[in-house]
């Protein structure tokens, strides 16, 4: 995730080509008890089949989740999703990153957290003992062993398993791992939903510094990491058999809020190019950069920087990070000094010549991610609209809508454009 405001310049002129049992004993020999779930009852096929599918459509099917905010950087400059967790469940505001991995919310032991957001929504610190499923991770678990590279040598099995993640802005959080539901909605028919649930390993931020702590007036309870490794939400839930390993998103760049899905879209059909193997992140190969009806004179190797590979795609930042000898002849061919497009050869070492895609490139366009097949695709898309995501076991699609999650500043604005146009229009009646 990369956080950098700036002004608002319109992007359509510029466009960027990308390559596409219970167990009991008798004398010696153990015995597992097994009851059946149609014991004492005839059924038929049809009704095992039934069953399979009953339980394969709560598996498999797909995952919408209700989207605020604006990539808009005279706006909020970000999106977030609402989502509950744990039993009972509590609803927790966290900003769509796909730039990351790992899902965090702030804890109840955070003496820096954020209380109150000029957001208008209400911010939850989670509270492991208010969660009747709620779980420590210990040091000793499999999931702290891959996430850390193998075992911590301070981190005992006695211990929670602790996190630590910095961001390109400089902002970090730590705190320790736990488990419980999370909850979202899931597809059922046209522009219909009901609820799901599935096990999840979260960071609980302690400590937060940078853009996460107090200071930040647009305060969110957390991050929902979208990334590529097996640590993200996406990955957790699909290793467990709950969704495929598939989403889109489709982020309102006028409105505000947009569409957000977890499954195989079928509708709009978007075209598909390979990610570059062996990145951290979601990279494409990136081959040309067209300003109108003109193209640029580069080789592709200026997209290239160190060990990155490729352009990174990015929801968590908002705007657009060119290096230094792509983005000087671009802004000399605009004419213009755009503050949407960055120079990284002006940033910081650790981002410094990056190729870097963000929320004002990604808005009002519909992009798939698939990392079944390991490809990413995207098109121009009216992002209030729906899309139609696909029911892969029972070959049925669904149609998935566009939400906003209004808030006080969102409302505020509205407020604020009446006020000025009925001022305008006492104005010309007094004339």
């Amino acid at each position: 995730m990369f956080r950098w405001i700036g002004s608002y310049y319109s992007l359509q002129l510029i466009s960027f080509l990308v390559v596409s049992s219970a167990i009991s004993s008798a004398r010696s020999w153990g015995v597992i008890n097994v009851k059946y779930k149609f014991a004492g009852s005839q059924r038929s096929l049809f009704d095992l089949k039934d069953h399979d599918s009953r339980r394969q459509l709560r598996i498999l099917a797909g995952v919408d989740l209700p989207l605020g905010g604006s990539g808009r950087p005279d706006g909020l400059g970000l999106y977030y999703a609402k989502i509950g967790i744990g039993t009972p469940p509590k609803d927790y505001y966290l900003q769509v990153d796909t730039g990351s991995d790992l899902m965090w919310v702030n804890c109840i032991q955070c003496k820096e957290c954020p209380k109150r957001s000029s957001l208008g929504i209400d911010l939850t610190l989670y509270d492991i003992k208010d969660s009747a499923t709620g779980q420590l991770v210990s040091c000793d678990q499999e999931f702290c062993h891959a996430i850390n590279g193998g075992p911590l040598a301070t981190c005992t099995a006695n211990m929670s398993c602790p996190y630590l993640e910095i961001y390109g802005d400089g902002s970090s959080t730590a705190g320790y791992f736990i488990k419980d539901i999370v909850l979202y909605d899931r597809v059922s028919g046209d522009l219909e939903t009901s609820s799901a649930n599935g096990s999840v390993i979260f960071g609980c931020g302690t400590t937060q510094s940078g853009n996460l702590d107090s200071s930040n007036e647009e305060a969110l309870d957390g991050i929902l990491g979208f990334g590529k490794s097996n640590s993200s939400m996406i990955s957790q839930l699909a290793s467990s058999g709950k969704v495929k390993k598939m989403f889109a998103h489709c982020l309102d760049g006028v409105n505000g809020g947009g569409i957000f899905a977890i499954g195989h879209v079928v509708q709009p059909k978007v075209n598909m190019t390979p990610l570059v193997p062996n990145q951290p992140h979601y990279n494409v190969n990136m081959t040309a950069v067209q300003v109108g009806l003109d193209f640029l004179n580069f080789t592709t190797d200026v997209f290239e920087s160190g060990d990155r590979k490729g352009t990174i795609i990015d929801s968590g930042t908002t705007l657009a990070y060119l290096p230094d000898m792509i983005y000087e002849p671009l802004v000399n061919k605009n004419g213009l000094w755009c503050i949407g497009w960055q120079n990284s050869g002006m940033q910081s070492r650790d981002q410094k010549n990056i190729t870097l895609l963000g929320d004002l490139v990604l808005s009002n366009k519909l992009v798939v991610y698939d990392l079944e097949n390991q490809t990413i695709g995207w098109t121009e898309y009216n992002c209030s609209s729906s899309i139609q995501v696909l029911d892969e076991r029972t070959g049925t699609v669904h149609l998935v809508g566009s939400h906003y999650i209004s808030s006080a500043c969102h409302l505020n604005a509205q407020f604020i454009m009446i006020w000025f146009l009925l001022a305008t229009l006492l104005h010309y009646s007094n004339c």
